[in-house]
């Protein structure tokens, strides 16, 4: 079944209640952060493949809002849907969509980003991060 709500991400069991996680929840920011800072310098090349770590990166930070706030999420669909209907941050649902998206043609199609526009998309990772630690830094208060 391929979800079209948070509400049928809980119902399917892709996504569910657990005890809140903070070790686990800060050890995947941690993991998120290094692979980050490991990231070379975005050429031609390596361009796809930077954008490929930076979105691991952003997976790992909303598993850890998510652990944080009491849930195991176990698919990319149901990651936003957690943005967009359990956060209420649409805004964020639409960024981490388009960047799920191009993952997906990447990953699954082998098509590759022209330079300029995989430049973008790892700008648009990199605001995502910066707004999922606030959030995060705001819960953990």
């Amino acid at each position: 079944m391929k979800e079209s709500s948070w509400k049928e991400c809980i119902e399917s069991g892709n996504s569910r209640n657990i005890t809140p996680d903070i070790l686990r929840a800060e050890s995947l920011i941690e993991v998120s952060m290094d692979r980050i800072n490991s990231v070379a310098d975005i050429n031609e090349r390596n361009c796809n493949f930077v954008f490929e770590d930076y979105y691991t990166s952003v997976l790992e930070l909303i598993q850890a809002l998510a652990l944080i706030n009491g849930f195991k999420i176990s698919n990319h669909l149901c990651l936003g849907f957690f943005l967009k209907d359990f956060l209420k941050r649409e805004d964020l649902f639409h960024i981490f969509d388009d960047l799920r998206y191009k993952r997906n043609m990447l990953t699954y199609y082998g098509k590759r980003m022209e330079f300029d526009i995989c430049k973008e998309t790892i700008n648009k990772c990199k605001g995502l991060i910066k707004e999922i630690k606030r959030i995060i830094n705001e819960v953990k208060k």
